[in-house]
């Protein structure tokens, strides 16, 4: 195909505004897929995106259309997912950026406009759902010229669900979005923006070649990890595989190789020719960190080893999953794993249950910490019980991140209020129309439990909310210690501010009491700072009327049998065990 008929795009927007709805009209109108094999969410093949409505993985697609090859890529919408966004606009020359004509520009529309322009793409602004009754269209096309710029007749109107004003979005792809331009270099040079693992042929890479081409049967190498491997196969996604002979400049395609792992394969690696490898690479690569870390644990010891292996099939078609063996005193063997953030995390959990049948006894979310010992020795830590002893720590650091939430104006104050209680800081209020966009700053590990549900309920669903890692600060962080029946259970160990400790450590103490089934004997449930305790409830013991069987005769008969049974509950209290169901392991998940 002539460069100059290629046009290389992606479909950007907050979630659920519409972006896997206007790839299945775009794949319809260019007769890309059968009319008989079409399906909603085309585009989005695991069963967990058509359940919950959003998408996990990017995926690309080629269309012929007159004389042109379309290149689309659909984008995952939600914020733990912005590295592969930010990986797929590198690969194309435009984006389509959809907003929903009755919600308006939500946080993630915001911050994938950002990322496209920063990018230097092509972005044509569409609104979408305008056939709904509560859609306005007015409004929301101010909000987007006072975001892009740009003239009202730039802004395309259409409905993706009847395919109303879809064939002009195609014509505006074709006449505003720049072909590939030619490569600046004559080596082969390829941005992979997605790689998965496929059980019967290896690791497959998602790639836009930028310079050279890369044909079937070549040796390749990556840039970033050094990893060589053969291209046992190339072709373009349509959406199904088709092979081809050679994957020119400016194209975007599959290359099936003859790696093992998706660890030699990074999503922003670059892919050149073994035999004369080119130089430098392509802009763009980072290596990807987690910053939510939880324990998985199974329910049954002797699942472990179907667990580690389940994880590690998981781990090789996402290369964002790292995790370490631990283990529990209490909860036995399991994985400490990261995630990108708690929708990762949920989606991990869910695959896991539901491909791998197991039950999980998953851990609260805790973020990473940098200690700075009394030696200058630096630590990173990943949960609370890898706190070294208290009197060796000079300084710990915590996670900071920069956030935007864009809110309709009559929750502002609540919004503030909410940020305040997490002892976050506002830093800007800006107003566009009915909306008012607050920055503000705020640590980690307090947005990580139930902030999007209180910000929702705050808000009655109106409310979106976007974050990027900012820094590590020094802070007068402790350790916050729960202690069942007189034992330290450290998977319930924690990391708080210490302003927030003794509220904290009382309000858990209150939820474990609700969760852990009464025992035959006294049960005390405390919260402590080092050694000092801070909060303590009590679960009354279960009582057993040992006097039933007796019947008149002397009182002295009843206060014996009574006296025996005191002195049981003593001796049970002593080496009694309690079990602690899983759900006291998730108490800081719902705090309220």
């Amino acid at each position: 195909m002539d460069p100059s008929h290629i046009r290389n795009f992606c479909i950007i927007a907050h979630i659920d505004h519409g972006k896997s709805t206007l790839a299945d009209r775009l794949l319809e109108l260019t007769h890309t897929v059968a009319k008989r094999d079409m399906k909603a969410q085309m585009l989005d093949k695991m069963d967990l995106e058509r359940e919950k409505g959003i998408t996990i993985k990017l995926a690309p697609v080629r269309m012929l259309y007159e004389k042109y090859e379309l290149n689309l890529i659909d984008t995952p919408g939600h914020v733990d997912f912005s590295y592969e966004v930010s990986r797929s606009l590198q690969a194309c020359e435009g984006a389509i950026l959809v907003v929903d004509a009755s919600q308006g520009i939500q946080a993630q529309t915001l911050a994938n406009v950002y990322l496209a322009l920063a990018a230097n793409l092509a972005v044509i602004p569409v609104l979408n759902k305008i056939d709904l009754p509560a859609a306005d269209v007015d409004r929301v096309s101010a909000e987007v010229m006072s975001l892009l710029g740009c003239a009202k007749e730039d802004i395309l109107l259409i409905s993706a669900k009847t395919g109303q004003g879809v064939g002009a979005v195609l014509a505006r792809v074709i006449a505003k979005i720049p072909p590939p331009k030619n490569g600046s270099s004559s080596m082969t040079r390829a941005l992979v923006f997605d790689s998965y693992y496929d059980d019967y042929r290896g690791v497959i890479l998602y790639v836009r070649v930028f310079d050279g081409s890369i044909t079937k049967n070549a040796g390749f190498k990556m840039m970033a990890t050094s990893s060589e491997g053969i291209a046992l196969e190339v072709g373009a996604l349509k959406p199904a595989m088709v092979e081809t002979q050679e994957l020119k400049s400016g194209e975007i395609g599959y290359i099936v190789t003859n790696l093992k792992t998706t660890r030699q394969a990074k999503v922003g690696d670059t892919v050149t020719l073994a035999k004369e490898p080119a130089t430098t690479p392509l802009p763009g690569y980072k290596e990807v960190l987690p910053f939510v870390y939880a324990g998985f644990f199974p329910e049954s010891n002797d699942k472990y080893q179907e667990l580690k292996d389940a994880i590690e099939k998981l781990s090789l078609s996402d290369s964002a999953l790292q995790f370490v063996p631990e283990n529990s005193p209490v909860l036995g063997f399991g994985v400490r794993i990261g995630f990108l953030g708690l929708l990762h995390m949920d989606i991990v959990r869910e695959r896991l249950e539901r491909e791998y049948n197991l039950e999980l006894v998953v851990t609260n979310p805790s973020t990473d910490y940098q200690v700075t010992l009394n030696n200058d020795e630096e630590l990173d830590i990943k949960s609370a019980s890898e706190l070294p002893d208290v009197s060796t720590i000079k300084e710990i650091r915590e996670p900071w991140v920069n956030g935007e939430i864009i809110v309709p104006n009559e929750y502002v104050g609540g919004i503030l209020q909410l940020i305040a209680t997490k002892r976050g800081r506002q830093k800007n209020l800006s107003y566009v129309d009915k909306r008012a966009l607050i920055a503000f700053e705020a640590p980690l590990a307090n947005l990580l439990t139930d902030f999007y549900d209180q910000l929702k309920s705050i808000t009655s669903g109106y409310g979106s909310f976007n974050y990027e890692l900012s820094d590590y600060r020094t802070e007068d962080l402790i350790r916050l210690d729960f202690y069942i029946a007189g034992e330290i259970v450290s998977a319930l160990s924690i990391m708080v501010h210490r302003s927030e400790s003794v509220s904290l450590g009382r309000s858990i103490v209150e939820k474990l009491k609700e969760v852990i089934p009464r025992q035959n004997f006294q049960v005390a449930l405390q919260a402590a700072i080092g050694g000092k305790f801070i909060a303590r409830e009590d679960l009354s013991a279960y009582r057993k009327d040992v006097t039933t069987g007796l019947y008149g005769g002397d009182v002295s008969r009843k206060k014996k049998v009574l006296a025996k049974q005191a002195k049981g509950k003593k001796r049970m209290k002593r080496f009694g065990k309690v079990d602690i169901p899983a759900e006291a392991f998730t108490v800081m998940l719902k705090r309220n």
